[in-house]
């Protein structure tokens, strides 16, 4: 059981999700965002992967890259067409109920393009395998804010599926996107439709611990 102390970064971290990002393309480095250097970055040896949702989020790059903590990583703002943002079924060994890709067509979603070396790579992987695969996105339209336009490239998608209320995917309101299609909630909102309808019993602070301390929900049932 967690100390009161701790139960409150606990439910604090789950209810951020998928935590704030920059207005603009940049280079993480120290557990920091750093504008990009008027000369550009050196993307040799790197591969393109779409970062979504809290893959392009500093505050969660500083988790997954701690063992790499001054090895750049450059993330360039994005505009994906005919995708969005939606939840995964599944709530995260850290609370949260967190995002996967959909198909949308019509709607162009803002994202990031991260450019991780193959040790960064596989520092993002380890904290993915229990609900994701790296999957590769191909006949696509993502555009770069700093280069050119990508056709394919790689990204984690949820093994879990897609989260259903009410019968359709739900995109998340932190993430901006053009002609959205599916209905939006945030992330307490979304915690808190879970925990009604799984744990009426429990206040959210409580249903989100008991998550954490069981590992996770895998998956989670249409609600």
């Amino acid at each position: 059981m967690a100390k009161p102390a701790d139960a409150g970064e606990i439910v604090k971290r789950a209810l951020a999700y998928p935590y704030a990002v920059p207005d603009c393309s940049f280079v993480y480095e120290c557990g920091g965002a750093h504008e990009l250097p008027p000369q550009g970055v050196d993307l040799s040896g790197r591969e393109p992967l779409l970062a979504y949702g809290a893959n392009a989020a500093p505050e969660a790059l500083a988790w997954k890259l701690a063992a790499l903590p001054e090895l750049e990583l450059p993330v360039i703002r994005a505009e994906l067409e005919g995708f969005d943002v939606v939840y995964s079924a599944h709530i995260s060994r850290y609370g949260a109920v967190p995002a996967t890709l959909e198909p949308s067509p019509g709607t162009t979603v803002a994202t990031f393009v991260a450019y991780p070396t193959a040790e960064q790579l596989e520092l993002i992987a380890a904290t993915e395998r229990l609900n994701y695969e790296l999957s590769r996105l191909s006949g696509i339209s993502c555009r770069l804010e700093v280069g050119k336009p990508l056709s394919e490239l790689d990204a984690f998608l949820s093994v879990r599926g897609c989260l259903r209320i009410s019968g359709s995917e739900v995109a998340l309101a932190a993430i901006g996107a053009v002609a959205r299609g599916f209905d939006e909630m945030d992330e307490p909102g979304v915690l808190e439709h879970a925990r009604a309808r799984l744990a009426p019993e429990l206040d959210l602070e409580a249903f989100v611990l008991r998550c954490v301390e069981q590992g996770g929900v895998r998956p989670l049932p249409a609600l």
